[in-house]
């Protein structure tokens, strides 16, 4: 028996790194299709599953919700690490409202789509729950990994919706399935429980943040991996702690790691891109096992039930809730239709899908399949068409910094006094066509790197800046002001 151990080690690794490149690969029918990257993923599970090419037979429910719920608290955090103050300062009213009323406002209407398609009312009651929340994994995915830009406002709205309302659809699903498990409704408890776990994952995730970030700062550790190793551990507590104490691990995780991205951290560059590559290893290997737990057999009996919810959510829940909460911020029609139809579905409705099928619930596996059907509705009319209807309703973010070849950066164990800036030269700024000489750097600043096309460039004197260099600017935080008049907007690296 021991002799085989290693061998069933090395077939089970085979499996998945096999699965994960793929994945990988197949990432690049995204861009050209305009499919979501998560239902390539997705589909590439069904196809691995038990009836599909691959014949790896899974359907671990219990392990799939373990494994799904470490996946999105660390998909969570590195979208807090990544989420700007002054963001959260534009949008977090509207977001706010989406992200508590709006999930009731979805859940309720569901749940009304659900019986005029014939399903009972405790069905559509756990349908319009795990449907309720848009997924941050999809948004992030679709925002952030398909490099589409949308007008600030627009974007941080949907960004931070998608951040917030997690923790109220899986406590609108939690505690649901139990009422219907122990034979009885809704508990009246919800309405102190919500608010509750609410305000103690906010203001845990935000101690724990703060509490990491003075850690990292005060911390001297003899390798940078370990701070990686040390900043994945505060996200991973800053889910579990406030879970353990009756708050919202979700919330939670996400609150801290924007507290602890708004602070000038050691390595930080490096953090930030491991926590992406975590980000993406967790989409990955989310929707591979959750696209093996789909039963391909079993779609056909509620295709046009899950096809009609789909269509349901996307073209009638979803807006008329959007619309609902927003009226009192006055969104520009356009805005308003564009943060109505960007309400992606993704891996938080499948894994809430498992909750009554852990629990026993009748007919929960008919419940997990009907969700499937929504999520790759959301995927293929939403989400595959984020692109065109930006473009229509012109709220695409244009004339920004273009990507240079080459990135610059500083990497140092202690917050120093100084950082690095990168700008992009555009026509209209006094220092395009001017020698590097001419130009009034502030004292203590200087031009280190010129990235011109693919050719890197050693700044000199008379060195003459053009249209579309890129520029990186050695400078001291309070020089900013007098580089952003010289340079205009800085580029998001």
């Amino acid at each position: 028996m021991q002799l085989l151990e290693p061998a069933t080690t090395a077939w089970v690794l085979l499996a998945v790194g096999l699965l994960m490149a793929v994945s990988v690969l197949f990432s690049r029918v995204s861009a050209r299709f305009g499919v979501p990257l998560f239902l390539v993923f997705l589909g590439i599970g069904m196809l691995a599953g038990s009836e599909g090419v691959g014949g790896i037979y899974f359907d671990d429910h219990r392990l799939a919700f373990r494994l799904g719920t470490i996946g999105l608290a660390l998909i969570l955090f590195d979208g807090g690490l990544n989420t700007q103050l002054a963001t959260v300062r534009l949008a977090i009213a509207p977001a706010g409202v989406l992200a508590t009323l709006g999930v009731v406002a979805t859940a309720g209407l569901m749940t009304l789509g659900a019986r005029l398609l014939g399903l009972s009312w405790q069905e559509g009651m756990l349908i319009g729950a795990v449907v309720s929340s848009t997924d941050a994994a999809a948004v992030f995915s679709v925002l952030r990994g398909g490099g589409l830009k949308l007008r600030r406002r627009v974007g941080s709205i949907l960004e931070l919706e998608s951040g917030l309302n997690d923790p109220l659809a899986v406590l609108l699903t939690v505690s649901l399935t139990e009422g219907f498990a122990l034979g009885r409704g809704p508990s009246i408890h919800l309405l102190w429980q919500v608010p509750l776990q609410l305000a103690v994952g906010a203001a845990l995730g935000a101690a724990l943040g703060l509490g990491g970030r003075l850690l990292l700062r005060r911390l001297e550790l003899h390798a940078g991996g370990l701070y990686a190793t040390l900043t994945l551990a505060i996200g991973l507590l800053s889910f579990a702690v406030p879970t353990l104490l009756f708050g919202s691990g979700f919330l939670a995780v996400y609150v801290a790691g924007m507290v602890l991205g708004s602070g000038k951290l050691p390595y930080h560059t490096g953090l930030v891109r491991f926590h992406d590559g975590m980000a993406w290893l967790c989409q990955v290997g989310m929707f591979l096992i959750l696209g093996l737990l789909v039963f391909p057999s079993r779609l056909g009996e509620v295709a046009w039930v899950g096809l009609g919810l789909g269509l349901f959510l996307a073209l009638v829940a979803r807006p008329l809730a959007v619309v609902a909460c927003l009226a009192p911020f006055r969104l520009p029609p356009r805005e308003l239709l564009l943060v109505s139809w960007v309400g992606l579905r993704g891996a938080v409705p499948i894994i809430l899908a498992t909750f009554p099928l852990m629990a026993g619930i009748e007919a929960a596996d008919r419940l997990f399949h009907l969700v499937f059907f929504v999520v790759v509705v959301s995927a293929l009319v939403p989400g595959g068409t984020v692109r065109w209807a930006t473009r229509r309703l012109g709220l695409q973010e244009t004339g920004g910094p273009t990507v240079p070849m080459a990135v610059l950066e500083m990497v140092s164990r202690q917050p120093l006094a100084g950082e690095i800036v990168s700008y992009t030269i555009s026509p209209g700024l006094a220092t395009c066509g001017a020698r590097i000489a001419e130009i009034p750097f502030p004292e203590g600043s200087t031009l280190m790197l010129l990235v011109r096309g693919r050719e890197l460039i050693g700044p000199r004197g008379d060195t003459e800046l053009r249209t579309g260099d890129h520029v990186y600017v050695f400078c001291r935080p309070g020089d900013l002001p007098v580089l952003h008049l010289l340079f205009g907007q800085e580029e998001e690296l």
